[in-house]
């Protein structure tokens, strides 16, 4: 458990007192579970070596490629950090790995944590909590920094072939397979191979999980697992959306601002390349094969820990789940958290549990030990704040798709949805509004407006889940030459949630710490506490999608659109998992431009969607047959408002039956 450290004015605590004193009393490396008299000992890894002891230094490493063009080869810089008794030994020891281009310029975690360094250059501070818990354990932590970020040569070139290389090549090292350096231009080797098993794991937030997500899908050998959390899994989705773009859709302006002051110097021409190789219009180039890791995933040798928020977006929910899709074709072992969270680190949001788990998944694939975790349920899912489920296989092997057909209501745009398709000739209509957006849509789902077309099914009697990826097939005739299109599932009923559309996107951050791992004074393992930041809300935003409608024909190329004629798409939307519950109702809304998620087209369209071409096909635990279980008996009205809980906000409504496919 972890040490609580309250920093008040009469008595302030020492952070590394307290953790020796916790270390002392964990240097069993054998434990019992509780109840299992007679059962075989589950070993897990305890910190039994000296953190302030720990040998601390930097290498560069030669990635074999030259991307400021200075004609010498690009040198990575990777900081070290490595409990010094294996060492001395001759034990080796495996790595933890966190390659990533914001050490120097933006910092890592709730706490923005830097790199620091001491006057002899060698490294002081390592962010984050990887090296204070896991370095007394027995395994080596190894920060990357990216190509032209912090103390590196090159140029990033957000998500390319530098980044991926950057650090694929130190894994490489690991494994004595590349050239390390003890210096940035010198010629004096570093070999890892006297004190690293060339065991590697790599983890990370954001562009950091992205970078393990690329490695991982080059197939190098030595990478064991990997623990993205809020990925991205193919740049393109990132700043596109099948041809529509998203807010900041061009990457070079990433390049600029992760860029140590050096490199913004000499990474001028990298910069214009990637704008020029990657176009605001949307259309598919082969820059955007080279950052494409999903058609990678048949490469894919580590185990795949997935954590994502989602409501993220930022890195948006498609991302882990056009990669989970693609790694379990492949059959690769993979785990998977999902939070109400938006882009939140695990840490922030369920500190004690996500510390006990990612501990017991390196010890499996990195140690070797027997601990279970690779035979526990593949999922957890957070279906209320602070509120987990878990489940066997991720989707619900119950799931199926079930195709959900739009039809006309008592108003305009304020249809039907359910199983029976429109008949020929039904239609909807809307027009464009760039000023609103998919909560705009929604607040205003039982009522006539222009901006959108809202489609509702009856008030549920049943839970009813959606487990995965869903699409929509919109048929939609436009009044101009170019026309986006977006489409959202909403759960439509009162409920409270982490508020993801607030600063923190579901946490607020306290000023009490606790600490994981040891500490010494340049480097403390007590960070500041978090709780869920919750909101009171009438409707759930479960999925959302975007597309231009230009790319009918081919969902990598736009095409211009003729005024007065009928174009057909498929629009992908993010994946997710949600209980919509009895006395809430499911609704499909379908607008143009999503206020601050999407740019809008060059025209201002009107479009009418033909309702008999129109479906949406979702990912339903229990297929068809639960929808007409959920959806069977007398029509009800609107769901009563939510009882008040004692603390004030709104209970979630709950019909009293399981989740359909949880496992409890």
């Amino acid at each position: 458990m972890p040490i609580r450290v309250r920093r008040t004015r009469r008595a302030r605590l020492s952070c590394r007192t307290l953790v020796t004193a916790a270390a002392a009393a964990l240097t069993t490396a054998l434990l019992t579970p509780s109840g299992a008299q007679g059962a075989p000992a589950v070993r897990e890894s305890a910190p039994v070596h000296s953190y302030a002891d720990a040998i601390r230094e930097s290498v560069w490493v030669d990635t074999g490629l030259d991307g400021d063009g200075d004609g010498r080869a690009d040198r990575v810089a990777v900081d070290i950090i490595r409990p010094h008794e294996p060492a001395a030994a001759g034990r080796k020891i495996p790595v933890i790995m966190d390659a990533s281009p914001y050490y120097a310029c933006c910092g890592r975690g709730n706490e923005s944590q830097k790199k620091t360094y001491d006057a002899d250059g060698d490294p002081v501070q390592f962010p984050l909590f990887y090296d204070n818990y896991f370095v007394p354990r027995g395994y080596a932590f190894v920060a990357v920094d990216l190509a032209g970020t912090n103390r590196s040569d090159g140029c990033d070139d957000v998500g390319g072939r530098s980044d991926v290389q950057s650090a694929k090549a130190v894994v490489d090292w690991l494994n004595g397979r590349a050239r390390g350096y003890t210096s940035r231009t010198g010629d004096d080797r570093a070999r890892a191979t006297t004190w690293s098993t060339g065991d590697v794991g790599m983890i990370g937030k954001s562009w950091d999980g992205t970078i393990a997500n690329g490695v991982a899908a080059t197939g190098v050998e030595g990478l064991k697992t990997i623990v993205p959390i809020g990925a991205i899994s193919s740049w393109y989705d990132y700043f596109h959306s099948q041809g529509a773009p998203l807010y900041n859709a061009n990457p070079s302006w990433l390049s600029a601002y992760v860029n140590s002051p050096e490199a913004k110097k000499r990474c001028g021409a990298v910069q214009d390349r990637i704008t020029s190789a990657t176009p605001y219009s949307g259309d598919w180039t082969p820059a955007w094969t080279e950052r494409d890791h999903v058609r990678d995933a048949g490469k894919v040798k580590a185990s795949v820990f997935v954590v994502h928020g989602q409501q993220d977006l930022n890195v948006r929910a498609n991302h882990f789940g056009q990669w989970w899709d693609a790694l379990a074709a492949q059959g690769v072992e993979r785990k998977i958290w999902l939070s109400q969270t938006g882009h939140v680190d695990p840490f922030d949001f369920r500190r004690a549990d996500w510390v006990s788990t990612l501990h017991r998944w390196f010890d499996h694939y990195l140690l070797g030990y027997e601990n279970g975790i690779d035979r526990e349920p593949m999922a957890d899912i957070e279906r209320a704040p602070d509120r987990w489920s878990t489940d066997r296989f991720w989707p619900p092997r119950a799931t199926a798709p079930t195709d959900l057909r739009p039809g006309t209501g008592a108003a305009p745009g304020v249809g039907t949805l359910g199983r029976t398709p429109a008949p020929p000739g039904a239609t909807e209509i809307f027009t464009d509004d760039p000023s609103l957006g998919e909560s705009d849509w929604a607040a205003r789902i039982d009522s006539p407006t222009p901006a959108k077309a809202g489609f509702v099914t009856r008030t549920l009697t049943r839970d009813l889940r959606l487990s995965g990826s869903s699409r929509v097939t919109v048929t939609a005739t436009p009044t101009t030459g170019t026309a986006h299109l977006t489409a959202v599932l909403v759960d439509l009923g009162p409920d409270t949630i982490r508020d993801y559309a607030a600063p923190g996107e579901g946490i607020t951050t306290l000023t009490e710490r606790t600490c994981w791992g040891a500490s010494t004074s340049g480097d403390s393992a007590c960070f500041k506490e978090t709780e869920a930041r919750t909101a009171d809300v009438g409707h759930t935003i479960v999925s959302r999608g975007w597309a231009d409608l230009g790319t009918w024909a081919d969902p990598r190329k736009g095409r211009p659109l003729t005024p007065g004629t009928a174009y057909t798409v498929t629009l992908r939307l993010a994946a997710t998992d949600h209980v919509v519950p009895a006395g809430h109702r499911l609704a499909l809304i379908i607008g143009g431009t999503d206020k601050d998620l999407l740019d809008p087209p060059s025209t201002t369209p009107t479009l009418t969607l033909d309702l008999a071409r129109t479906s949406a096909r979702l990912p339903l635990v229990g297929g068809p047959g639960a929808f007409a279980r959920a959806t069977a008996g007398p029509a009800q009205g609107r769901p009563a408002p939510a009882e008040k809980a004692p603390n004030g906000l709104a209970a979630p409504q709950r019909s009293g039956h399981p989740i359909p496919g949880e496992t409890r």
